[in-house]
């Protein structure tokens, strides 16, 4: 890993942050890690389910694409591994990476470490260290030790995830289902479920699955990728050494600048020097005469050794801020060795003497603070005492029911056998003048009851079916899908919508609705006297 082409920010985080870290880089590379996801996806699941279907054993393709998922989160681990050193790979790079890379340390995490709930902070280590061996269980052990109560909290966050998802698409049904028919479309759908249900539902329960797996996975992964770089960071202090690389990048044409400067001030230096020995060499070189202006020139600053001073200034001001940068580096309370300790340790009767006399002159606010530690030292006797005091003077209300719970049972009675229940009373003759006499006396409920019996039992007779006593409304219905005509049908489903909500909502129909119900109703059963 290049820790100088590192894309994100690199500092000591807490454990939640750095999990928030690895989100934020799923997010922001969401179309290179679900595009590869799906490409891969959606094969293998066609191919374990078509396996399952053959065998006749789909709760197999279930496990199964439950116990693949690491096979799979190499994915979202190479796209985010690649994005945060350098620029996201493509969707033809990842595809292709997946076909050699990472094969080998993935055979544990398919076997005996299935259920490791420390894998998404475990499977970077086998996967981007290329350690084996002894080196790679004490490396792994090493990055796991700081972060484990965090990777399996996310574990768990992310199994729970997963199934609120699958119990969401599965309800995703029932919001299509009208409101009186609910009831019973959640007893069919647990019914299908549950009493031998057939291939395609769970084919479709797969895919529930899978999706949801899918959509919380990466998530996972990119969270157990940040708990790894925190966890690098805090180990190999990535910070400082970013930190150091941009100072070193700072200075480096400095330096150069300063080494070039030098050499020309030896040059300089040293070419005076030869002038003024040559005449002494040569003796037939002449004599120069040295006028008042050459010594006035002589007097003043070269403009090479003005350039060459200010170039130090630059490089002491360059070490000045070198400086700066160490001093807040070995400021960081991640490298100073020092710390607080604090314990408690009881006081000696010398202590308390020495605090007593060390104390100021004891007046209003040294009486308040010896009342309130007598009430923190005898705080809980006082507590009791009230309770005690409340039951006392509460005893006549409770005492009773006390003494009535802690009495003896009485002993059991003998069985005494009730009279059966008398049986509902027969239809009329005349159901349809019985029903509008019921409803001009003001009895309106017994009527529609009335007429809700005698379409239930013409209903059955026509049906052919015979209902258990006490049968539901939503049983009604469904045997009514009997009946051989469609205006029947519709014309007893009419008649259950009016009975339920006179039953349970308390809403009658007004005196129009009732005829209008009887007009249909009558001729469709025969009522018509």
């Amino acid at each position: 890993m290049r820790v100088e082409s590192v894309q994100v920010e690199l500092r000591p985080r807490t454990g939640w942050e750095a999990m928030e870290l690895g989100n934020a880089l799923v997010r922001r590379h969401a179309a290179a890690i679900w595009g590869p996801w799906l490409a891969c996806a959606l094969p293998l699941f066609v191919a374990v389910n078509a396996a399952a279907w053959a065998i006749d054993r789909l709760w197999l393709a279930t496990l199964a694409l439950w116990w693949l998922t690491p096979l799979l989160d190499r994915i979202p681990l190479f796209v985010l591994s690649r994005a945060v050193f350098g620029a996201a790979p493509r969707l033809r790079q990842t595809l292709a990476a997946q076909l050699r890379w990472g094969w080998r340390p993935l055979l544990g995490y398919l076997t005996w470490r299935r259920f490791s709930p420390w894998r998404t902070v475990a499977l970077p280590v086998a996967l981007l260290e290329g350690l084996t061996g002894p080196a790679l269980a004490q490396r792994r052990r090493l990055l796991v030790d700081g972060v484990g109560g965090h990777a399996l909290l996310l574990a768990i966050i992310g199994q729970l995830f997963v199934g609120v998802l699958v119990l969401s698409l599965v309800s995703l049904v029932l919001l299509f289902v009208p409101a009186e028919l609910l009831s019973e479309s959640a007893r069919a759908m647990w019914a299908l479920i549950t009493q031998q249900p057939p291939r395609w539902a769970q084919v479709l329960g797969n895919l529930a699955l899978w999706l949801a797996i899918g959509l919380v996975a990466p998530f996972q992964v990119g969270a157990g990728f940040g708990l790894y770089l925190n966890r690098r960071t805090q180990l190999e202090a990535w910070d400082l050494e970013i930190a150091f690389r941009r100072v070193r990048a700072r200075i480096a044409p400095a330096a150069s600048t300063v080494a070039v400067a030098l050499l020309a001030g030896l040059l300089l230096a040293a070419g005076p020097s030869q002038a003024q020995q040559a005449p002494a060499d040569d003796p037939l070189a002449p004599t120069k005469t040295w006028t008042p202006e050459d010594r006035d020139r002589q007097r003043e600053p070269d403009a090479s050794a003005v350039s060459l001073q200010d170039v130090f200034d630059d490089q002491f001001a360059q070490e000045a801020d070198f400086g700066q940068s160490v001093e807040r580096a070995y400021a960081d309370p991640l490298l100073d060795n020092r710390r607080i300790e604090r314990r408690w340790q009881p006081k000696t009767r010398e202590d308390k003497a020495r605090d007593r006399s060390s104390t100021l002159d004891p007046g209003v606010f040294a009486a308040i603070a010896q009342v309130l530690a007598l009430i923190a030292e005898y705080g809980l006797w006082i507590v009791f005492g009230l309770i005690v005091l409340a039951l006392a003077l509460t005893a006549r209300r409770w005492w009773p029911w006390m003494r009535d719970g802690l009495a003896a049972p009485d002993a059991p009675s003998e069985i005494v056998v009730d009279a059966a229940p008398p049986l509902p009373e027969a239809l009329p003759d005349d159901l349809v003048t019985s029903a509008r006499a019921l409803w001009r006396a003001g009895q309106r409920r017994r009527a529609l009851a009335l007429l809700y019996r005698g379409s239930v039992e013409a209903m059955a007779e026509r049906a052919g079916v015979t209902l258990v006593p006490g049968a539901t409304e939503a049983q009604c219905l469904r045997a009514s899908r009997r009946l051989p005509e469609a205006g029947d049908r519709d014309a007893f489903a009419g008649m259950v919508r009016v009975w339920q909500r006179a039953a349970y909502g308390g809403r009658l129909p007004d005196d129009e609705g009732f005829e209008a119900l009887v007009a249909q109703l009558a001729p469709r059963f025969g009522w018509a006297s």
